[in-house]
């Protein structure tokens, strides 16, 4: 591989390596792996996840592809199509109102500074539920897809979660087979406000920040009218807060957007000792 420029990202803490791959460097076959080096910690640049941004149709700014720290491709991720928006202006591939192409979508977008809010192509209402003990703990986990598939439950006792281990044993359930889900802990923090915590298949551990984990939460809480009104805030564990808002009624919304900061970091160039084994 020849060298390339990467630039690293946070919504939230949760973090992101961004390569332009719009003149094609980065074969599409080896971007899976590629995106695994990257990610790695202590022998990569380290992140949960890596987006290449390629040309798209002339319909949109530009297309994506997206990859979770294990190399698997994902079809959505809220967060990090919240900093490639960001980027795709800093860089000039895009104008501050864009639109870009996810394997889930065309997604929307519009950035103001650091304030970046996009609308999620694709969500669906909860989905039916499964009783799963894990870690010795019972819970009512509902199925939400928002690009990706979301299992949700609701606790009390956010902060004393075991998220790591419980995550990791309903992820891979036989309720949420072939596929796993994205496990999110939800705490009721207010009439507009939701805690969460999420475990992340693909990156195989907590995040700091999940996008598409606070749309799904933010969905069933409204399904099941535990909020009313038409904008959630959901407390994330990197500190900040994300908003999703709802056009139509929220038990039923026609569109559904995510609002947040991201932090642009740094950016680097990637060398070729990056590929040794």
């Amino acid at each position: 591989m020849e060298k390339f420029a990467f630039y690293k990202y946070s919504g939230h803490g949760n973090d992101f390596v961004i390569v332009d791959d719009w003149d094609g460097q980065v074969p599409e076959k080896d971007m899976g792996r590629i995106a695994r080096l990257m990610c790695r910690q202590k022998f990569g640049i380290g992140a949960d996840g890596a987006v290449f941004i390629v040309a798209g149709p002339d319909e949109v700014d530009f297309a994506w592809r997206y990859f979770n720290a294990d190399g698997s491709e994902a079809d959505m991720c809220g967060n990090a199509g919240r900093c490639a928006a960001h980027l795709a202006v800093t860089l000039g591939i895009a104008p501050n109102e864009m639109s870009f192409k996810t394997k889930a979508g065309v997604v929307e977008a519009v950035v103001h500074d650091r304030q970046v809010r996009v609308q999620m192509p694709k969500v669906g209402r909860p989905e039916g539920a499964a009783l799963v003990e894990a870690e010795g703990l019972s819970l009512t986990y509902h199925r939400v897809n928002v690009g990706v598939p979301h299992a949700v439950a609701w606790v009390e006792d956010l902060d004393g979660l075991n998220v790591f281990r419980i995550g990791r044993a309903v992820r891979r359930h036989q309720a949420f087979a072939p596929e796993g889900a994205n496990v999110d802990f939800v705490k009721i923090a207010g009439p507009d406000r939701l805690a969460l915590r999420t475990y992340e298949r693909g990156v195989e551990d907590e995040t700091l920040a999940c996008g598409t984990g606070a749309t799904a939460a933010a969905l069933l809480a409204a399904a099941q009218g535990l909020i009313k009104a038409p904008a959630v805030t959901c407390l994330t564990r990197g500190g900040d807060d994300l908003v999703i808002s709802f056009e139509g009624p929220p038990e039923a919304p026609e569109k559904v957007f995510l609002e947040g900061k991201v932090r642009y970091l740094f950016s680097g160039q990637v060398e070729a000792d990056l590929f040794l084994k």
